[in-house]
């Protein structure tokens, strides 16, 4: 279980975009990085090729360390830090200091 999943609405805590509000569009865990929607982005220039007959220059968002982000509780719309919990039934569950529940938007 990982305080970030795909979907999450995620604030940034430092750096460049502080302030700013996305939603998490892929977790790359081997590196302890996220792709957030519309934040961190980068210009990419291509060459024209077969795949891509224009080419030019691209704008897409580059991965961002994931100590740089906290999500969002969902009751107080604040950042927040996560707590995993097990229930009854034993299955892990994400929560905020609110005590309010962590679900991912898909």
């Amino acid at each position: 279980m990982n305080r970030l999943q795909r979907g999450d609405t995620v604030v940034v805590i430092s750096g460049k975009y502080k302030g700013k509000q996305g939603r998490v569009k892929k977790v790359l865990l081997d590196d302890d990085k996220v792709i957030i929607e519309g934040i961190n982005l980068v210009k990419r220039h291509t060459k024209p090729s077969a795949r891509n007959q224009q080419g030019g220059i691209l704008e897409k968002e580059a991965p961002m360390h994931a100590c740089k982000v906290m999500p969002l509780d969902p009751q107080t719309n604040k950042p927040t830090r996560v707590k995993i919990k097990v229930d009854e039934n034993g299955l892990k569950m994400r929560v905020a200091k609110s005590g309010a529940e962590i679900r991912a938007e898909r």
